[in-house]
C-alpha cells in the first residue's frame, strides 16, 4: 500500500516561477535542507521541517539564472551557473553573489550533478561532461563536441553503480530520442538509440530511472498517457557501437492522452511510481502512486490550482509546483507483495521465532489428496505401462494421515499426526500440512462435535502455515472462543486481516476473568508489573512526576501524587488478558483498513484498552532504555500507535463516557509535558551544535580570545 499525507507549503511568498516552472529543487548537505532554483534570478535554501526559508541569494539585475543550483557534498558550497557559462561557488555566510568565486567557462552548460561520494559532474550542451575540480584548474579549456547537429538533451541523471558514478542523459532529434550513458569508473561513453515501438508518433513527456546489478531501468511517460520501461546493459558488449533498445510498455492510461502539460514522472523505489497529470480528460490535474509490480492505482490527490508539470522526491518528500507555491507531500510506501496488501508485513522477527516460508509450490496441492510428489515422474509412468508387475505402489504418509482424519477418532488422529511430524520433511511440506489443516476443518463443519484442538495446535507449532493457506482455521478458532489458539496464529500468522485481528481483540475484552484464568495461555510477552513494596511504588511515582509524566497543573488544580500513583501502579486487566492483548500489539495490519473495524469495539472496551495501553505506556517511562520487562514485550511504538488509532477510531464516542474522562485527561496531560520536554531537548541539542562548532574553530585560531556563549 501507497498513501499521501498531508501537504504543506514551504513559504507564503510565492517563487519566480517561469512559464516552465522552476529551474530545480537539489538536496543541500543536510538531510532536512533543499536549494530550490527559480527561472529567475534567485536561490533559495528552504528547511522542510520549518517549513522556512534559511537564506537566498541573487545575481544582478540583467542577468538570468541558467542552470539549477546544486551542494557540493565535499566542501558544503553551493553551485549555481548564470547566463550559461558564468559559474558562481558561494557559502552560507556569503551575501551578495557578485562579490563571490566566479569563473567563466568556454561553452554553454546544461546542468551541474552532484551526489553524495563524489565530486560535482559539469554537463555540457555538446554532451562533454568535465569533473568540477578539473574545470576549475581551467575554465577555458576547449570542450569537445559529444552530441551530433540539431541534438538537444531532455534530460539528466547523476547515481552511482556499484559506488562508481554514473551520468546518463536524453537527447532529442527530428522525433527520435537517444541515451547516452558514460561510465566514469571506464571512461566508456555509450549511445542507445531508443526504438518507440508502434507508439512512433507519441512524443516523451518525461523520464525516471532506477538501477539494479545488471540494468538500467529507464521510464518514460509518452504523450498517450502510458508508462514504457526501456533496459539499458550496465555493460554494454559493444561500447563503440550505437546500440538499439527497445520500450515495453509498463503502465497503460496513467494520465490523459490528451495532456499536454503538467505531466510528469518519477521512480519512488523498486515497485512505486509517482505521476502528476490529469487521469481523465478535461479532469484537474492528479499526484498519483502507482505500484508497476501490480499495475494498480495505490492512491491520488487532486491539485486543484494546478501545477508546472515538475516533480521532485527526495526522503519521502514528494515537491512540485502548486499553483505558485512550491509544495510538500509526504509519502509512505510499504513493502510491494501480496502480504503487503492484505496487511502490513512484520519488519523484523523476533529472537528464536522460526523463519517461515515464502514460496508455496502450489501446482502440488491436489485438494484432499495430496501424496508426496514422485521424484522420477518417468519412473512411475514406465511402471504403469508394465502390466505383467503387479507391485502394489506404497501409499504415501500424508495420504495415509489424510484417509485416517475422515474416520478415526480425535486421540488416534492426534497420536498418528505425531508420526508423520517426526518423519523426514520433504520439499512440499508445507502444502502437505495445508491440505491436512483443510483435512482437520472440513470434518469439524460436517461434524459440529468434533474439535482436533491439540491436532491443529500441533499443526500451528510447525511454522508452516499462514492465514491464506488456511483461512478457515481461525475461523473455527472465533467459533469455539478458543483464545489460546487464536494468540498463537496471531504470533505465527504474517497475514491475518485486519477484519479477524478486530474480532480477535473484542474476543479477549469480552472473555470473563474466570474462563481465562482455566485457560493455558502463553505469558511470555507480560512480566510481573506488580513492585514488591508500596515504597518503591511511590519512588517511582514521585520520579516520574518530576518527569513531567502526570504533575501538569490543569486550570490551577494540581493531582496529588498518591492519587497518579494508584492511577498507574495497577495493570487494569489480569495478566493472562494482558498476554493476549500484547499479541494484538504484535500482529501485522495496514492502518487504512483497520481503522473501520475498530470503530465497530464498544465504548466500554474501548477505554478497557486504552488504560491498559497508558498503563503500558508509563510502565515504559519509568527506565532509561524505554522498554518493558519480558521475552517478547511490547514496543513503545507499538504502544503508541495502538493509542492513536483507536482514539482515531472512537474518539467521539470515547469523549462522552464519563468513565473515560480521567484518562483522557491523563493522555493530554502527558502529551503535553512531552512537548515541553523535547523542546527543551531541541534547546539543548543547538547549544551543544554551537559548543562543537566551536571546538573545531579552536585548532584554527592562533589568537588568544575570550568568548561567550549563551544558552537559552
Amino acid at each position: 500500500m501507497a498513501a499521501l499525507e498531508e501537504e504543506f507549503t514551504l513559504s507564503a511568498v510565492s517563487l519566480g516561477a517561469g512559464p516552465d516552472g522552476l529551474l530545480g529543487v537539489e538536496q543541500s548537505d543536510k538531510t532536512d535542507q533543499f536549494l530550490v532554483t527559480d527561472s529567475g534570478r534567485t536561490v533559495i535554501l528552504y528547511k522542510v521541517s520549518d517549513q522556512k526559508p534559511l537564506g537566498s541569494w541573487s545575481v544582478k539585475q540583467g542577468q538570468i539564472i541558467t542552470c539549477p543550483a546544486v551542494c557540493n557534498f565535499q566542501t558544503g558550497e553551493y553551485i549555481v551557473v548564470h547566463d550559461n557559462k558564468v559559474l558562481r561557488i558561494w557559502n552560507n555566510e556569503d551575501v551578495n553573489l557578485d562579490k563571490v568565486f566566479k569563473a567563466t567557462l568556454s561553452t554553454d552548460v546544461c546542468r551541474i550533478h552532484s551526489i553524495q561520494g563524489t565530486e560535482p559532474l559539469v554537463l555540457f550542451k555538446e554532451g562533454a561532461v568535465r569533473g568540477l575540480e578539473a574545470l576549475l584548474a581551467e575554465p577555458q579549456q576547449k570542450i569537445e563536441t559529444v552530441i551530433s547537429d540539431e541534438e538537444v538533451i531532455k534530460w539528466t541523471k547523476f547515481f552511482m553503480v556499484f559506488r562508481h558514478p554514473v551520468l546518463l542523459f536524453i537527447t532529442e532529434k527530428c522525433g527520435n530520442y537517444f541515451a547516452y550513458v558514460q561510465m566514469f569508473n571506464s571512461n566508456v561513453l555509450s549511445k542507445y538509440t531508443l526504438l518507440l515501438g508502434q507508439e512512433e508518433n507519441s512524443v516523451i513527456q518525461s523520464f525516471t530511472v532506477s538501477v539494479d546489478r545488471k540494468f538500467i531501468s529507464l521510464m518514460s511517460l509518452s504523450s498517450d498517457g502510458c508508462i514504457y520501461e526501456t533496459l539499458i546493459p550496465i555493460r554494454p558488449n559493444d561500447p563503440e557501437k550505437n546500440q538499439r533498445v527497445v520500450r515495453s510498455l509498463l503502465l497503460k492510461a496513467v494520465v490523459s492522452g490528451n495532456a499536454r502539460n503538467g505531466v510528469a514522472l518519477t521512480m519512488l523505489d523498486r515497485d512505486h511510481v509517482a505521476v502528476l497529470g490529469p487521469p481523465l480528460p478535461a479532469s484537474k490535474e492528479c499526484l498519483s502512486i502507482w505500484n508497476t509490480k501490480f499495475q494498480t492505482l495505490q492512491t491520488s490527490k487532486e491539485l486543484s490550482q494546478g501545477t508546472s508539470g515538475q516533480l521532485w522526491y527526495y526522503g519521502e518528500n514528494l515537491f512540485m509546483l502548486h499553483g505558485k507555491f512550491l509544495t510538500v507531500i509526504p509519502y509512505k510506501c510499504e513493502v510491494s507483495s501480496l502480504a503487503g496488501a492484505l496487511g502490513k508485513l512484520k519488519h523484523s522477527q523476533d529472537l528464536g521465532s522460526h523463519p517461515m516460508p515464502h514460496f508455496v509450490n502450489w501446482e502440488t496441492s491436489q485438494g484432499y489428496g495430496l501424496g508426496v510428489q514422485d521424484s522420477e515422474p518417468s519412473k512411475r509412468v514406465l511402471r504403469r505401462r508394465k502390466i505383467e508387475v503387479s507391485v502394489q505402489p506404497e501409499v504415501p504418509a500424508s495420504e495415509q494421515l489424510l484417509s485416517t482424519i475422515k474416520k478415526d477418532s480425535e486421540k488416534h488422529i492426534e497420536v498418528e499426526l505425531r508420526k508423520f511430524l517426526a518423519i523426514k520433511r520433504t520439499p512440499d511440506f508445507q502444502t502437505v500440512i495445508g491440505d491436512i489443516v483443510t483435512g482437520l476443518l472440513g470434518r469439524c463443519k460436517a461434524e459440529p462435535s468434533f474439535y482436533p484442538r491439540n491436532s491443529l495446535m500441533q499443526l500451528i507449532q510447525t511454522h508452516m502455515l499462514s492465514y491464506s493457506l488456511c483461512p478457515g482455521l481461525m475461523e473455527v478458532a472465533v467459533e469455539k472462543t478458543d483464545v489460546q489458539m487464536l494468540q498463537l496464529c496471531l504470533q505465527q500468522f504474517p497475514d491475518v486481516p485486519e477484519s479477524v485481528t478486530c474480532t480477535c481483540l473484542k474476543i479477549f475484552l469480552s472473555i470473563g476473568d474466570d474462563s481465562l484464568q482455566e485457560t493455558d495461555i502463553s505469558m511470555e510477552s507480560v512480566s510481573d508489573y506488580s513492585d514488591t513494596t508500596q515504597d518503591e511504588e511511590m519512588e517511582k511515582q514521585t520520579a516520574v512526576l518530576q518527569n513531567g509524566l502526570s504533575a501538569e497543573e490543569d486550570n490551577g488544580h494540581q493531582e496529588k501524587p498518591q492519587a497518579a500513583a494508584e492511577e498507574t501502579t495497577s495493570c487494569p486487566v489480569i495478566p493472562k488478558r494482558a498476554a493476549l492483548l500484547n499479541a494484538i500489539l504484535h500482529s501485522a495490519y495496514s492502518e487504512t483498513f483497520l481503522l473501520p473495524h475498530l470503530k465497530d469495539i464498544s465504548a466500554q472496551h474501548t477505554t478497557l484498552f486504552l488504560q491498559y495501553l497508558y498503563f503500558l505506556y508509563l510502565k515504559c517511562s519509568e527506565n532509561a532504555t524505554m522498554t518493558l520487562p519480558g521475552i517478547h514485550p511490547p514496543t513503545l511504538n507499538q504502544i503508541m500507535d495502538w493509542i492513536c488509532l483507536l482514539l482515531d477510531a472512537n474518539f467521539t464516542v470515547v469523549v462522552m463516557i464519563p468513565e473515560a474522562k480521567r484518562l483522557l485527561l491523563s493522555l493530554y496531560k502527558f502529551v503535553k509535558s512531552q512537548i515541553c520536554i523535547c523542546s527543551e531537548l531541541n534547546k539543548i541539542e543547538v547549544s551543544f551544535r554551537e559548543l562543537q562548532k566551536l571546538n573545531q574553530e579552536k585548532n584554527n585560531r592562533e589568537l588568544y580570545s575570550i568568548e561567550v556563549l549563551e544558552l537559552f
